[in-house]
């Protein structure tokens, strides 16, 4: 009940700010960077780690297709806050549904491994498809992205559905192999802000993926390392903890 009731709270403070961000007092950039990296996506990451318990719910498959249906729907009518909201869920819920595929710890540290490259090569790289959806086809990557509204302005920094994904499955790794749930969102939250600010020193766009597969190995190298050396074949029964 305690989660259910701070769910709704949240959704109801963040609707309202979602709402009403374009009348709000107007900063210099690094106020905003500063809002948006230590306010409003924790805040609304905080929503995942709220839903976290249900990673091992059934059913979770068809409902993150009947919250693409919803966020479908709402972009037809021009409703970007539900639009948003329905997209975070449904990309949550699809990180956690595809970790049951994970049988070993190993194979979530590899993937944490390799992710970085391919999201480098993606936008960095000129045949990279990330970097061809941004310069090319703007729109596609604002419908398949969440949005944090600057306040006072019209515009919003965007973070990649990919990137909301493996939030959400190392998150649910965390919780399911024993590791450190709390300490693993507060770190891969902050990789979001950090690479925001260094995004505003660049002046363009750069991979979140990086940043964020580091601080899931960095705040559990030591019992990913114990673990892994502990178990035969690089494999580990979860655990099945909860956070």
């Amino acid at each position: 009940m305690g989660r259910a009731a701070a769910l709704l709270g949240l959704l109801a403070a963040l609707g309202l700010y979602y709402a009403f961000h374009d009348r709000l007092w107007s900063a210099s950039k690094w106020w905003d960077v500063a809002f948006l990296a230590f306010v409003l996506i924790p805040a609304v990451l905080a929503l995942i780690w709220l839903v976290l318990p249900l990673r091992t719910a059934r059913g979770l498959v068809p409902a993150a297709v009947g919250l693409a249906v919803l966020a479908w729907a709402f972009h037809e009518a021009g409703w970007g806050t539900p639009e948003n909201f329905s997209k975070l869920f449904a990309v949550a819920f699809v990180g956690f549904a595809f970790l049951a595929y994970f049988e070993q710890l190993s194979w979530v540290v590899l993937v944490a491994c390799i992710i970085p490259f391919v999201d480098a090569f993606s936008v960095f790289s000129p045949r990279g498809p990330t970097n061809e959806i941004v310069k090319h086809h703007e729109h596609v990557f604002t419908t398949f992205s969440i949005a944090f509204p600057i306040p006072g302005e019209a515009s919003a920094a965007n973070l990649g559905l990919p990137d909301l994904l493996f939030f959400s499955l190392f998150l649910a790794a965390a919780a399911r192999f024993g590791l450190r749930p709390g300490p693993t969102w507060f770190a891969m939250t902050a990789s979001f802000g950090a690479t925001l600010a260094i995004a505003s020193v660049w002046k363009g766009g750069l991979p979140a993926l990086p940043l964020l597969a580091i601080a899931f190995l960095a705040v559990n190298a030591d019992l990913i390392w114990h673990e892994l050396r502990s178990s035969k074949g690089w494999g580990l029964t979860p655990k099945g903890s909860d956070p």
